[in-house]
């Protein structure tokens, strides 16, 4: 009976030394860098608003956030490395509508969008909008589709990937409007823009914060914004529906989230990083350069995140699969 006693008492310290362990590695959590994977060339959109939000995290962490860009298959190439990756908080992953929505109903992923992450906080948002290369030969949205439907299949427009937003996006307008042209892929959104201000390409159905900057420099020119009101950034370009084309409406919301089963503790850290970054006037300006609107605080939380990738799996997968769109 003493042997048995003796060794429950072991057990016992044992498991208290473990607990103790766990605890203490939670509260030294992060000991050392983290790696944000961003999905997309660098350049990009998606990059800038990683890098920013990385820089300011740092000062939470106490340690270095790392851009790792991981681009290919619309995203999901850099998502996958995330979801394979340990769960320990050390690898992150900053996506947004396509990666965490869009793709699992387009592609066939090796891994599940919602069950394979953890949420951890909703960032910003920016529309769609539909901008063209400033040579374009229309001045307003009703005049391009009078081009369009007077050259039919002429006009080449770029979009991210095959079936994501700025895809699915033209598609939707090709049948609302009776129009047709041809769509041009590319594998981030820096490659394109630089297209399209270079003349390569007409035209894109493309994440506004973008292309802020070359429209406001008159590089390019914007028609409309797909928004059910006027973008702040650009309060002089009309809506969709203003134009005529009532219904299309579709932005780019970012979130960040880490791999399931990343301890609750650790993802409680990495929101109150990620909320402390986005209180900062300093960051609110930067992502205000770039078109980026952070999301009240009320719904920077990993619930809310969780809600909003749910809303828009409902609402886009249907209609994905209905049009029977597949990335290639």
């Amino acid at each position: 009976m003493t042997v048995r006693l003796c060794l429950i008492a072991v057990a016992l310290s044992l498991g208290a030394i473990e607990a103790a362990s766990a605890q203490a590695s939670v509260q030294a959590y992060p000991s050392r860098p983290l790696t944000m994977v961003v999905p997309y060339p660098a350049g990009g959109p998606s990059d800038t608003l990683g890098r920013v939000l990385a820089e300011a995290m740092r000062g939470f962490l106490g340690q270095p956030v790392v851009i790792e860009n991981v681009s290919g298959a619309g995203g999901a190439i850099g998502v996958g490395r995330v979801a394979r990756a340990a769960p320990d908080g050390y690898t992150l992953s900053l996506g947004h509508v396509q990666t965490h929505v869009i793709n699992a109903a387009t592609q066939s992923l090796p891994y599940d969008v919602v069950k394979d992450f953890e949420p951890v906080a909703l960032l910003a948002d920016t529309p769609q909008w539909i901008v063209a290369k400033a040579t374009f030969p229309a001045a307003s949205l009703q005049e391009m589709i009078a081009w369009m439907k007077a050259n039919p299949g002429k006009a080449t427009v770029g979009a991210v990937g095959v079936g994501g937003p700025t895809d699915i996006a033209a598609i939707y307008f090709q049948k609302q409007t009776g129009t047709s042209f041809q769509l041009v892929p590319y594998r981030g959104g820096a490659p394109l823009v630089q297209d399209l201000v270079a003349g390569q390409i007409d035209l894109t159905f493309g994440q506004a914060a973008n292309y802020l900057a070359h429209v406001r420099g008159g590089r390019l020119k914007a028609y409309v914004v797909l928004a059910e009101k006027r973008w702040w950034a650009a309060p002089d370009v009309p809506t969709m529906d203003e134009a005529g084309v009532p219904g299309l409406h579709s932005s780019f919301w970012h979130g960040l989230w880490v791999p399931k089963g990343t301890p609750k503790d650790v993802v409680a850290k990495l929101h109150a990083a990620v909320v402390e970054a986005l209180a900062d006037p300093a960051l609110v300006k930067r992502f205000g350069d770039i078109g980026q609107e952070i999301w009240p605080r009320a719904q920077q939380t990993p619930e809310a995140l969780a809600a909003q990738q749910k809303a828009e799996i409902e609402r886009w997968w249907p209609i994905i699969k209905a049009a029977n769109i597949k990335a290639e």
